[in-house]
C-alpha cells in the first residue's frame, strides 16, 4: 500500500495564488488548485479524487508536479514534442526545391499541379526524405528556404452575373454523362485559321538565335483568302476515352444557317455511331442562341422523340467570357502553333490539310453561307 502523499506546506504567496486559481476560466487551473488546497488541508489522495471526480494518480501527479515546478504546475505543459527531428537538411531542402521545379507528370502522376501532400509523397519515393512525412513538413522546409507555398488560383473571372448557375448546369450535365455510357459530350466552337498571322511559339533557343515570328505579307498573285473559318466540336464519350475532333470548314463566316448545317452533320456522324444523345456545350455567340437555331433544335428534338430515330441534343450555353470552361479553346491554341510555317505562307489547301491531319479529322466539303447572307 502506498504511503499517503500530501502537498508540502504552502507559503502565503502560494496559498493566495492557488486560491485565486479556483476562479480561473481555465478548467485545468481550477482542478489543480482544488487538488492542492484539499491536500494542504490534510485530505488524502483517494478522498480528493472522489471529490473532484478523477483518478487517484491524477491527484498524485498534480502534487508531484507542484513539488517540482511550484506555481507553474497550475498551467498545462506544452503538448509539443521536446525533440524535433529535422527531415530535410540543407542539401535535402535544395533537392526539394529542384523537385518542385519539375512537373508531377515526370514522376508518373496524373496532375500538373503540385500539392503539399503530393510533394511529400514524391519526396519519399525519390529518396529526398527517409521516412513518410506530411505536407506541413514540406511547407516548413520551404519556409526555411524563404519560399511561400501558395495554391494556384483562377485570376481570370467572368463578368456574367449568372456565372455560377451556368457553370453548375455545365458540370451537372457532365456528371449526367457518366450515368449514360452511350451518350456523347460535345464542346463546340468556331475558329479562324489565319494564313498570315503567326501563332506564338515557345521553345528553347541558343543565346544568339534572334528569330521571331511575325505577320507576313502575301503577294498580289495570291488569291486565297487571308483566313479560313472553321466549325469544330470536341467529342468525349467517357473521361478515360480519347477525344475526337469533328471539323467542317466554311466558305464565308459563321452564321445561324451554317450552324444548323454543322449541327445536322454532327447528328448524322453520331447517328452512324449509334449515339442517342449529344450533350452540347458552347458559348454565347449570336449564331448559337439565335431564334433560328433554337427553333430548329426544339423541332429536331421533338422529331427524334416522336420517331425514335436520330440524335437528341441537350444544349448548354456557357457563361459569357469564360473560355476556360470549354476545353476546345486550348485545342485551337495548340493547333495554331503546330500548323504554322515560319518562313513561308501556306496556301488555303495546305493549311486545311495540316489542320485536319493535326486533329486526325477527315477532310469534307465546305459548309456554304446562304446567298442572301453573303
Amino acid at each position: 500500500m502506498q504511503a499517503p502523499l500530501f502537498v508540502r506546506e504552502l507559503t502565503e504567496e502560494e496559498r493566495t495564488t492557488i486560491e485565486a486559481g479556483r476562479r480561473s476560466p481555465e478548467g485545468f487551473t481550477v482542478r489543480r488548485s482544488q487538488m492542492l488546497l484539499a491536500s494542504a488541508q490534510g485530505q488524502t489522495t483517494p478522498s480528493i479524487a472522489r471529490q473532484i471526480g478523477c483518478h487517484e494518480q491524477t491527484v498524485r501527479n498534480a502534487i508531484a508536479d507542484f513539488h517540482q515546478r511550484g506555481l507553474a504546475a497550475l498551467q498545462p505543459k506544452s503538448s509539443r514534442p521536446h525533440t524535433i527531428y529535422e527531415v530535410f537538411d540543407a542539401q535535402g531542402r535544395e533537392r526539394l526545391r529542384a523537385l518542385l521545379h519539375q512537373s508531377p507528370h515526370a514522376f508518373g502522376k496524373d496532375t500538373s499541379i503540385w500539392t503539399l501532400d503530393l510533394a511529400a509523397e514524391v519526396s519519399v519515393t525519390v529518396g529526398i526524405a527517409s521516412r513518410p512525412i506530411s505536407g506541413e513538413t514540406v511547407r516548413n522546409a520551404l519556409r526555411q528556404l524563404g519560399v511561400r507555398w501558395k495554391r494556384a488560383k483562377h485570376w481570370i473571372t467572368s463578368p456574367d452575373p449568372d456565372y455560377l448557375r451556368k457553370k453548375n448546369r455545365r458540370d451537372s450535365l457532365i456528371r449526367l454523362l457518366l450515368a449514360h455510357p452511350n451518350w456523347v459530350l460535345g464542346f463546340l466552337d468556331e475558329v479562324w485559321w489565319s494564313r498570315l498571322a503567326q501563332a506564338d511559339q515557345h521553345r528553347w533557343v541558343e543565346k544568339d538565335d534572334r528569330r521571331r515570328l511575325q505577320e507576313v505579307e502575301r503577294s498580289k498573285e495570291d488569291t486565297d483568302p487571308k483566313a479560313l473559318a472553321c466549325y469544330g466540336v470536341l467529342l468525349r464519350r467517357r473521361p478515360e476515352s480519347a477525344d475526337q475532333m469533328f471539323l467542317r470548314f466554311v466558305d464565308g463566316r459563321p452564321v445561324s444557317a451554317v450552324t444548323l448545317d454543322f449541327l445536322r452533320a454532327c447528328c448524322e456522324e453520331l447517328e452512324a455511331q449509334a449515339v442517342p444523345v449529344l450533350v452540347l456545350i458552347w458559348d454565347n455567340a449570336s449564331w448559337h442562341k439565335s431564334q433560328m437555331v433554337r427553333s430548329w433544335m426544339r423541332s429536331h428534338n421533338q422529331a427524334v422523340k416522336r420517331t425514335g430515330k436520330g440524335v437528341r441534343i441537350l444544349p448548354c450555353l456557357l457563361p459569357s467570357k469564360s473560355p476556360w470552361l470549354n476545353p476546345i479553346e486550348a485545342k485551337w491554341v495548340h493547333g495554331k502553333r503546330n500548323v504554322s510555317e515560319a518562313d513561308r505562307i501556306l496556301s488555303a489547301d495546305e493549311l486545311e490539310a495540316r489542320v485536319c491531319a493535326y486533329y486526325h479529322a477527315s477532310r469534307t466539303p465546305h459548309l456554304v453561307m446562304p446567298a442572301k447572307v453573303a
